[in-house]
């Protein structure tokens, strides 16, 4: 018989998307191909304790199980540990935010030495800070939404002229305008300005989460997304359309609660050729970013002329069985089970190559 491999699914985390990475790896644990893989989990609780095995295999089969019942004396070096165990054959982690998918978690990978889903190092830190990334974007010729970065130290300055929304809608040739942490997901400390009277409130609230704050122009149009998966030889799934029947932009409740009224246009009704330039564009940027495993790539389509302008990317996409990346690749004929283990041979075919490589002189 076949020996399966042994996979360590790393969730949870210490991070304002603690309760997305439960729910995604709990859809992982009860879809993943169980003739292939044993699945070993691992709880990092959202007080930044691991778990032990008992609780972390509770905690998937019952996501409302998400009490602190942890060794308070354990702390995020036993991940060290744990994840170092012998008997892992490769990693999953699905830790969103913060320590998760900024490079830290994966740099620890790379030094215990065991291969990983997902992006690597340098891939995670720079698409975790979206200033970065669309950076990169306009190098790589894809059209971005004009911004103006803030830092910490900018901030402090009363007399910074970035502190008057006057200064800033001017710079950007709008008054719609999105106040933004630069290193966050699930749209969590985002605010939408149209005018002065919350410009400060805002800026304090994305200084909550970072210490690097963007001011975006607002576009006016509609959202859509496009799933990324492979390495090298990356495949780009079809275009899906987000859709708020209110109107509102696409804030952590409407992705998260169960109010929302957002809905998932899967395939995204928009003309062929629209859809060809959103799959182009997510390729470049994939591979000027250096990911590799998968990214969610998203986008605006701008109302007034139909430009495709580059949003965000998600290196760590939702994972839960509804949503958008997953359901993507579903429409492309790749199920949710499948699309798991395309993913750990990814992983484990990064590894392999990764060791034919040499680190000191020949």
């Amino acid at each position: 018989m076949t020996k399966k491999t042994q996979v360590g699914l790393i969730f949870g985390g210490n991070s304002s998307e603690y309760e997305v990475s439960i729910t995604s790896a709990g859809n992982i644990y009860k879809a993943i191909d169980k003739d292939k893989f044993d699945v070993h989990p691992i709880w990092i609780t959202n007080s930044g304790y691991v778990a032990s095995e008992a609780d972390s295999y509770k905690v998937l089969e019952e996501p409302s199980y998400m009490v602190e019942k942890t060794d308070k004396t354990a702390n995020l070096s036993n991940l060290i540990e744990l994840a170092s165990r012998p008997e892992l054959d490769v990693l999953f982690p699905i830790v969103h935010g913060n320590l998760g998918e900024d490079g830290v978690l994966q740099g620890l990978f790379r030094l215990i030495d065991k291969p990983f889903v997902g992006v690597d190092v340098l891939a995670a830190a720079v698409t975790m800070d979206k200033e970065f990334t669309k950076i990169l974007a306009q190098r790589a010729g894809v059209p971005v939404a004009k911004w103006v970065s803030i830092k910490r130290y900018e901030y402090e300055d009363a007399k910074n002229q970035k502190l008057s929304y006057d200064w800033v809608s001017g710079q950007l040739g709008t008054s719609n305008l999105f106040v933004k942490p630069s290193n966050q997901g699930s749209s969590v400390g985002i605010t939408h300005v149209t005018d002065d009277s919350n410009y400060a409130e805002a800026l304090a609230e994305a200084f909550k989460y970072d210490d690097k704050v963007l001011v975006e122009e607002g576009i006016v149009g509609t959202e859509v997304e496009t799933a990324v998966l492979g390495n090298d030889h990356p495949v780009v799934s079809g275009v899906g359309r987000i859709i708020n029947a209110d109107n509102t932009w696409y804030s952590y409740e409407n992705k998260y609660s169960a109010e929302s009224t957002t809905t998932l246009q899967i395939p995204a009704q928009i003309p062929a050729e629209t859809a060809e330039k959103v799959r182009e564009n997510a390729l470049k940027i994939y591979q000027i970013t250096e990911c590799s495993g998968m990214a969610r790539v998203d986008s605006m389509l701008r109302e007034s002329d139909g430009e495709v302008i580059f949003n965000e990317l998600n290196a760590l996409p939702g994972f839960t069985n509804i949503s958008m990346y997953p359901k993507l690749f579903e429409e492309a004929g790749i199920s949710y089970p499948d699309l798991i283990t395309r993913l750990i041979e990814l992983a484990e075919e990064r590894y392999a190559h990764k060791k034919t490589l040499l680190h000191k002189h020949d």
